[in-house]
């Protein structure tokens, strides 16, 4: 697939690439709003179609031996290798994320497919002693995991690759059928997949890619009574709209965070800085673990500051497709806009502007801001913009108690080199991950990957998202 392409891409179902005749919807570079594609809008007969197709798939796909489904991902692995500076250039395209992290981004989907292509091996049971219970000596048990049916993934547009991978792989390695839709401003990298998963040879409806407005596409894929499981990367309201009409299916949610990372009072700074600041800035902090709040111990606080001001304005900011960016364009004006007025707001209740928080069209500069207080939108909600709260602390309890005091509890990060302070977080902080010496947003594909509070249900992670797609059956034997 050409990244300038006009032609309008079409609809994934049953095994067949169908038109929709719902018309199409362009996809702009948030950069420089330049034409990367066009892909169609589906209608409530092509959801329809695309449901059917996934019910009917589903005994297709649980026949499948544990060896033909890893081969299927693992040659979907090869493709995607394949195919990594094409796939690279069309996501720094349509999202504006820095060519240096889309390769990274691409790099890491193929090890999302050979992960879940283990694991699509690795499904299986126990016995139960069953002669542990009065009444049941003579019985033999055994549980054993089995897909659950179709699923719905609905994924976001900062990740439109690897995000996607971390849905569609664990759903194929359990045996299950599969309709995405892709995120509205990035549909074009699914678009591109859904190619390599056909030529890796998924079965018919096996697979199946809708694109259009989540109006239409996604509120029905979500309420239909034929799919099993949802998972959902987004927003908590969105989450929590896709709960409240799911009914009585596996929901799977990944949702908000402000997450936070702590630098103790022994922190090595060297060690720390490269962490943060690619923490911090990474696709312009469109990233739900993405750093937002930093909690200095005051003992560091004087040498911590410019040096963190320093990296942050050393970034080279503009062109995502140039190889040279750090950090490109939010997703869109509207988006950037939302954050500087955030910022602005803050600015007039005392905050400080270390660097940056300026604005030119849908690229915000990087930006680090002290003195601010907690009820402050940059600090309690979530940005999703490269702009970071400098906060001082003194007392260890302190800090934990304010990284605690939020809605979210995705993952956070400490600085320190004592295993005290270290298992002191661990045991402290209110969130599904803590990370020792790196920053929030570490994520290694096989590890499990959820929050809790408002962060979301259910883990990601290829072992921990097989798990959520299958269920436990069990057998007992009378003898």
């Amino acid at each position: 697939m050409d990244v300038q392409t006009t032609a309008v891409e079409r609809l994934l179902i049953g095994g067949r690439w169908v038109e929709s005749a719902g018309g199409s919807r362009e996809v702009r570079n948030p950069y420089d709003g330049s034409l990367v594609g066009l892909v169609p809008l589906a209608t409530p007969v092509e959801v329809e179609a695309a449901l059917a197709a996934a019910h009917d798939a589903s005994p297709v796909m649980a026949a499948l031996p544990a060896h033909e489904r890893a081969a299927l991902l693992n040659r979907t692995a090869d493709l995607i290798a394949r195919d990594r500076e094409q796939l690279a250039r069309t996501i720094a395209a349509e999202s504006g994320k820095a060519l240096k992290f889309a390769l990274g981004e691409a790099d890491r989907a193929v090890q999302t497919f050979r992960f879940a292509a283990e694991e699509a091996k690795r499904l299986h049971g126990e016995t139960v002693p069953m002669d542990a219970a009065v009444g049941a000596e003579r019985r033999l048990g055994f549980w054993f995991r089995v897909p659950r049916g179709p699923v719905v993934a609905i994924s976001p547009f900062n990740f439109p690759l690897n995000l996607v991978a971390h849905k569609v792989a664990p759903a194929l390695a359990a045996g299950n059928s599969i309709i995405l839709k892709p995120p509205t401003p990035t549909p074009l990298t699914a678009v591109h997949l859904a190619h390599l998963l056909v030529e890796a040879g998924v079965p018919a409806g096996g697979f199946n890619l809708v694109t259009g407005d989540g109006s239409v596409v996604g509120d029905a894929l979500v309420a239909d009574p034929r799919v099993a499981v949802v998972s959902f990367t987004g927003s908590p309201p969105v989450g929590k709209g896709i709960l409240a009409r799911a009914g009585l299916k596996r929901v799977i949610l990944e949702l908000g965070s402000n997450s936070a990372v702590i630098v103790a009072a022994d922190a090595s700074l060297d060690k720390a800085f490269p962490g943060l600041v690619t923490g911090s800035f990474a696709n312009s902090g469109q990233i739900c673990i993405s750093t937002q709040r930093i909690y200095v111990h005051e003992s560091r606080w004087e040498e911590f500051v410019p040096r963190f001001v320093a990296a942050t304005e050393a970034l080279v900011v503009g062109d995502p497709l140039d190889p040279s960016t750090d950090v490109g364009p939010l997703i869109d004006e509207r988006e950037a806009i939302r954050a500087e007025e955030w910022i602005a707001e803050a600015v007039a209740a005392g905050a400080r502007v270390l660097t940056g928080a300026e604005r030119e069209g849908s690229v915000l500069r990087p930006t680090v801001l002290t003195d601010v207080t907690p009820e402050m939108k940059v600090m309690c909600r979530e940005l999703f913009a490269p702009a970071v709260s400098l906060v001082p602390f003194a007392e260890l309890a302190d800090a934990i108690r304010q990284v605690n005091a939020s809605q979210y509890g995705l993952q956070a990060g400490i600085y320190t080199e004592s295993l005290d302070t270290a298992m002191r977080a661990v045991r402290e902080l209110e969130v599904g991950g803590v990370i020792v010496n790196d920053s929030s947003n570490f994520r290694a594909d096989q590890m499990p990957y959820g929050g809790i509070k408002e962060s979301g249900l259910g883990r990601e992670g290829l072992r921990f998202a097989v798990e959520e797609m299958t269920e436990i059956k069990l057998a007992v034997f009378n003898l």
